[in-house]
């Protein structure tokens, strides 16, 4: 064996947390880093600091909740464990009495190596401790038992009990007595650990006796009992297992219910983490063509969204946020459920397409990215929503519910982001490529694994919720967090919603699309995903995985159409998607009368006026249909139109408030004898005009209503081309994602952090000759001997240890080398820094000399 191989000697044992991080090497410090963000914020001094600030409360609450089921139930188990811990009694702890589990060692041993690397746990095999603010947050106290179920000690239970009773339990355990209550706890504690002694005491227990202990045994160890006691109560007060705490209140301690548990800490042991369960099995072309339908949807329906809200979206409403009454109109107008559409107005709001255009009367519109984003191919336009739903925080799923004001949340509305969403998203996308091609997985499968990567702390299947001795025990559960599961459950579901949505799965199954957007290998065979790390794929990464996704859908989805079928039931029938200019023109000549795998348009005379509103003639409508039919142009359309170009313009309006002017004297006639014109107050100025007191625009319609196809005319007499107004906010930027706390820092700096880090902690600790002030934190000398000590270093070449105030009055030391002093100024490289800097010396509070 070699020397690297052998055990610790007890002189390397680390005595603190900070000199257990010391120890590490660069890459193992780095891991840390890694893994807890925020102890780089701001980056620490020296190993010391970093020590202390990976133990404050904050840091490792977050810490635990990142660990997933079994590395909780470890940590759990080193909390009731003695202080320090073998790595045997953990393992018993863990194990119980059933041993040679080779799926529990193995994964005992890559648990305890997570707790350690994430300075949660430290120390060698023969003394594993746990972080004391962990021990304080899973360690039994009064107020709440552990997550394991368990209660405090024998020794914690009766410190204050007075040495008569102490003696007494001992004699009525059948123990010898002993001459102090230490000893007394200490004959009772190895009493209670002894598998044979406490298997013959509870032998003589009665049947009431042990039916108490076994409703104790898992949790939670307290209840109550009366003044006076029923008979098989008070023969487990007698012998010490039951123990009071307080006037009524009484507990298991700790021994005696790992005895009764067969040693083990938990109830359920979960060492491996549960698998994906497929639910039906397609074939994986029918899974990307069901996909690849569902994803052109995605787009039609963005397109449509915004079309909707082209000359002018719904107002803002004041707190930020779209109205009830607009969602509900959106959801109408693009034949959606409601929360459907809140999620297809986040989509859009989340890539940058839509947002308020800043005006006095504020309104949603599109973005000048809406205009860019249409000009791309289709898998481009995907790949731009697929990959603004992977990494956006905000949650439509939440839109209806409310927040902690009890205040409705609404679309597009603030308080709807939700850290962990992104996570969780790619998550349970990742967990679907564990799955053979073409299987959907079980939902409830899914939420168990998710369940284990990431449980609410206090819920490792310690303790059942057992009652208290008499029908009164106490219920307190420790630490409940069933509300972050239950939002992480509901998220999951809504991912595998939203994904079907936007084509990246189809019939449940992940595509082979879905699976390059996430950046797995489409030729690599199902294998068990990596566990949960908190780190996302950076930008460079998901453009790169979002055009590799892009260019595998390209070829699944249909090629746009230059023609469609007309009917002679005045409607024409696209069989796919169509051309751009072709679907731009048809939708003002035709309105949409649904969709699907073909889509159908209808002619009305409504649409027609409305083409020629926009500029056509009767013979441009007439070529139009002609270059665009693969059939005949039916009789009844083609009489359709010239009937109503006929009729259009016959009839002029213009601003008097507004009039009408004709040449055909009966057609006014005919219009003032109408009763349905009197709500326009009309009234004749010559044989051929007709003034109103409405606006042009109301009389417009107005005429219209009554079967007339009347044009508006300009001041000089010419015919008004209406066309849409396509309304468009300033340029905005896309919604950047809220995170939760600092973010996973990359290679470069955590390389710079280690690096700073280490200099630092080589600065405090450098051994350095003995000074007089030898208690300061800082060196002090005086400005004399500050200079002689600089220039002296200059001439040998050796690092000295200085104390520095910089600009903003924060002090720190550092070990320097000086090169050169001049001008009030020494110039040297700074081992803190690793890098030559120069320092002013009137801020230099002092400077000593290094050991040999």
């Amino acid at each position: 064996m070699s020397t690297d191989e052998q055990p610790q000697r007890p002189a390397d044992t680390p005595r603190s947390l900070a000199e257990a991080l010391r120890s590490r090497d660069d890459e193992s410090l780095g891991a840390l880093l890694h893994a807890r963000p925020d102890l780089l914020t701001p980056v620490p001094n020296d190993l010391t600091q970093l020590a202390t600030r990976a133990a404050t409360r904050a840091s490792v609450v977050r810490a635990l909740e990142r660990l997933d089921r079994f590395s909780q139930q470890v940590a759990e188990a080193l909390a009731v464990a003695p202080e320090p811990a073998t790595y045997e009694e953990l393992h018993a702890l863990v194990a119980g009495d059933e041993r040679g589990d080779t799926a529990v060692d193995l994964a005992l041993s890559r648990a305890l190596a997570a707790l350690r690397e994430q300075a949660l746990a430290w120390g060698p095999d023969d003394k594993v401790r746990l972080v004391r603010t962990a021990r304080e947050l899973l360690a039994p106290a009064p107020q709440y038992p552990s997550p394991t179920g368990l209660g405090p000690t024998v020794g914690e239970a009766t410190a204050g009990m007075s040495p008569n009773r102490m003696q007494d339990i001992v004699a009525a355990a059948g123990l010898p007595s002993t001459h102090d209550a230490v000893s007394a706890v200490r004959s009772l504690t190895e009493l209670f650990t002894d598998r044979t002694r406490m298997s013959e005491l509870l032998d003589q227990a009665p049947a009431e006796s042990v039916e108490v202990l076994s409703r104790l045994v898992w949790g939670p160890p307290y209840g109550q009992v009366t003044a006076d006691p029923a008979r098989h109560l008070r023969w487990l007060l007698d012998r010490g297992l039951l123990l009071p705490t307080s006037p009524g209140t009484v507990v298991l301690p700790r021994e005696a219910a790992l005895h009764l548990r067969a040693g083990r800490a938990h109830r359920v042991l979960e060492p491996v983490p549960p698998a994906i369960e497929p639910l039906r099995d397609h074939r994986p072309q029918a899974v990307d063509a069901a996909a690849a339908s569902q994803a052109y949807m995605a787009l039609d329906t963005i397109e449509e969204l915004l079309k909707d809200w082209d000359e002018g979206g719904p107002t803002v409403l004041r707190a930020g946020g779209l109205s009830v009454r607009d969602l509900k109109r959106t959801a109408v107008a693009l034949d959606v459920p409601e929360p459907v559409a809140a999620f297809w107005v986040e989509l859009a709001y989340a890539a940058g397409l839509v947002a308020p255009d800043g005006d006095a009367d504020e309104r949603y519109a599109a973005t000048p990215a809406f205009d860019d984003w249409q000009e791309r191919p289709a898998p481009e336009r995907w790949s731009v929503l697929t990959t603004a739903w992977l990494t956006a925080t905000r949650t439509a799923g939440l839109i209806g519910g409310r927040d902690g004001k009890d205040r409705t949340l609404s679309a597009l509305g603030p308080h709807l982001d939700r850290s962990s969403a992104p996570e969780i998203r790619r998550r349970v996308l990742t967990l679907l490529t564990t799955l053979p091609d073409g299987a959907s997985p079980t939902p409830d499968s899914l939420l168990a694994r998710l369940r284990w990567e990431r449980p609410p702390r206090g819920s490792s299947g310690g303790g059942a919720s057992a009652g208290g001795v008499s029908s009164g025990g106490h219920t307190s559960g420790g630490h409940p967090a069933s509300a972050p599961m239950e939002l992480r459950a509901r998220i999951a579901q809504w991912t595998l919603n939203e994904a079907e949505l936007l084509g990246i799965t189809g019939r449940g199954a992940l595509s082979s699309h879905g699976r390059a957007l996430l950046g797995a290998d489409e030729a690599q065979a199902p294998a068990e995903a990596e566990p949960l790390t908190g780190t996302g794929p950076t930008a460079a990464e998901l453009a790169l995985s979002g055009a590799r996704a892009a260019r595998l859908l390209a070829p699944l989805l249909p090629e746009p159409l230059d023609h469609v079928l007309l009917q002679a039931d005045l409607t024409a029938v696209a069989p796919g998607p169509l051309e751009r200019p072709l679907a731009e023109t048809l939708s003002v000549l035709a309105d949409v009368e649904s969709k699907g795998g073909a889509t159908v348009y209808r002619f009305t005379p409504g649409s027609v006026r409305r083409a020629l509103d926009a500029g056509k003639a009767a013979s441009d409508l007439h070529a139009f249909l002609t270059a665009h039919s693969r059939t005949p142009v039916p009789q009844p359309l083609a009489y359709l139109i010239d009937d109503v170009a006929r009729k259009h313009g016959h009839l002029r309006i213009g601003a008097a408030s507004a009039y009408v002017r004709c040449d055909d004297e009966a057609l006014l006639n005919e219009i003032l004898a109408d009763k349905r014109s009197q709500s326009l107050r009309l009234r004749r100025l010559a044989p051929t005009v007709l003034a109103a007191q409405a606006d042009p625009g109301a009389l417009l319609e107005g005429l219209r209503g009554m079967g007339f196809a009347p044009a508006a005319e300009s001041a000089e007499g010419d015919v008004l081309i209406t066309r849409a107004h396509a309304h468009r906010s300033p340029p905005r930027t896309a919604p950047e994602p809220v995170h939760d706390g600092p973010q996973v820092p990359d290679e470069t700096l955590l390389g710079a952090a280690v690096r700073a880090i280490r200099a630092g902690d080589l600065a405090s600790t450098a051994p350095r000759k003995a000074a007089p002030d030898a208690g300061s934190a800082l060196p002090r000398t005086t400005a004399a001997e500050t200079l002689a000590t600089m220039q002296a270093a200059v001439l040998t070449g050796e690092a000295v240890w200085i104390g520095y105030v910089n600009a903003e009055g924060s002090a720190s030391q550092r070990v320097i080398a000086p090169i050169r002093v001049e001008g009030g100024f020494v110039t040297a490289y700074d081992h803190t820094a690793d890098e030559v800097r120069t320092y002013p010396l009137h801020r230099v509070t002092g400077v000593a000399e290094l050991a040999e």
